[in-house]
């Protein structure tokens, strides 16, 4: 599609996402390489064009049309028969950007992430379309995608323990993860439950993400969002969430609509993403999470995502 008042440069849809490219550089059905917001390209002289932004995707406004990643014509690939779907990430050296993790979350690693609980990661609603059609009209819940750093604390046959996204960590009174376990009193809530259970949840405040809430160190939180049985591998719904919620005497990320019948439109749910926090009405909101209010896990596929809000992705450079 024309960008208004741009001569050189138009929009390409690929899957859900909006790309800036090169007028008449690309038509309508040809195949193309694709890589989305918070890829990070090697130094390599076919990527020097990327050098003023650190070879790192992100999403920015030309025009004033958004753009969220970058498209290459498929001779940037070495010769080979290549099917629509292909991961290239490897041949092309791509790796995922991960922030700077701050002092306060530092810690020394008791090992990997546990295999018997889920990770936390939220898949990006543009690349869902398939499955927005496939569970339109389901009932979901939404709630704010809070800014932070995750957290998982677990109760497993008599085990305690807390986790960063990617890491099972030593106990230490100096690192956040395990001083909010003070704070909440988290061990002593999860052995009463008397069930293998993990919690999972956002640190925001002093020192996480640039503090973008304007919290204070004393002043550091944790919000819940997921809650997952072990036993059974997988997340509980909505209602024994909250249930379970209130028992522990936390606090949820704030949810925006607890009856909300899913749409298959992926524009359409990103302008849900817009807005302001509820924890700071001068912040814009990163964005949404969308679940189903039962859980569902069709083959692996669960009715789970995020929506980012594009304006806080360019107001933060991210």
């Amino acid at each position: 599609k024309p960008i208004e008042n741009a001569d050189k440069i138009e929009v390409v849809k690929v899957l859900g996402w909006n790309v800036v490219v090169k007028k008449d550089e690309f038509k309508i059905g040809d195949k193309i390489v694709y890589a989305e917001i918070d890829s990070l390209f090697p130094e390599k002289e076919e990527f020097e064009f990327l050098r003023d932004r650190h070879f790192r995707i992100r999403t920015i406004r030309l025009r004033g049309q958004v753009s969220q990643g970058i498209c290459f014509p498929m001779d940037i690939l070495p010769e080979g028969n290549y099917e629509i779907g292909d991961d290239v990430t490897k041949i092309l050296g791509v790796t995922k950007y991960e922030p700077p993790i701050p002092a306060c979350l530092s810690g020394q690693a008791k090992g990997t992430f546990p295999s018997f609980i889920e990770k936390t990661d939220e898949t990006r609603v543009q690349v869902l379309q398939d499955r927005l059609t496939k569970f339109k009209g389901v009932k979901c819940v939404y709630s704010e995608k809070l800014d932070g750093a995750s957290a998982t604390y677990y109760f497993n046959n008599g085990e305690f323990g807390a986790c960063s996204r990617s890491l099972n960590l030593v106990k230490d009174d100096r690192n956040t993860y395990w001083q909010m376990v003070e704070k909440y009193d988290i061990e002593s809530k999860l052995r009463k439950l008397g069930r293998n259970i993990a919690i999972q949840g956002e640190l925001i405040g002093d020192g996480i993400q640039s503090n973008k809430y304007n919290l204070n160190q004393s002043e550091r939180r944790l919000y819940l969002f997921n809650i997952f049985d072990i036993d059974k591998f997988e997340y509980l719904g909505y209602e024994e969430f909250i249930s379970i919620v209130n028992q522990l005497d936390m606090e949820t990320v704030p949810f925006i609509d607890t009856d909300f019948k899913l749409i298959d439109d992926i524009e359409a749910l990103i302008e849900l993403s817009k807005g302001t926090s509820a924890l700071n009405k001068n912040t814009r909101r990163e964005g949404i999470v969308i679940k189903s209010y039962e859980e569902i896990n069709d083959m692996g596929e669960r009715v789970s995502f995020k929506a980012i809000n594009p304006d806080f992705l360019i107001k933060y450079k991210e």
